[in-house]
């Protein structure tokens, strides 16, 4: 049995205001594709202004968006593949 490693390297970005702050996630699979999935958060005007909190927060929904699409995906060529549906199973 062979075994082989690959890695993902995912990229995230950030853009913040006061009150809100986006998050974008990227992957680059190894044939070239790219799936971008975002996130944001929002301070409620009663919380401390602690950006890296928003950060953490934006960024976990931006790379759960980004899980999501890239189930939607394999699903997608497995269908294609193998001529029936596949259903994914959501952990």
């Amino acid at each position: 049995m062979m075994h082989t490693t690959v890695g993902w390297h995912v990229e995230m970005e950030f853009q913040e205001d006061d009150e809100h702050t986006r998050a974008v996630a990227m992957v680059r699979l190894p044939d070239g594709s790219e799936v971008r999935a975002h996130g944001q958060a929002s301070r409620h005007h009663t919380d401390s202004n602690q950006p890296r909190v928003g950060e953490e927060i934006a960024g976990a929904r931006a790379l759960n968006d980004l899980a999501m699409q890239m189930l939607a995906k394999a699903h997608g060529e497995i269908d294609s593949a193998s001529g029936r549906t596949s259903h994914p199973i959501h952990v």
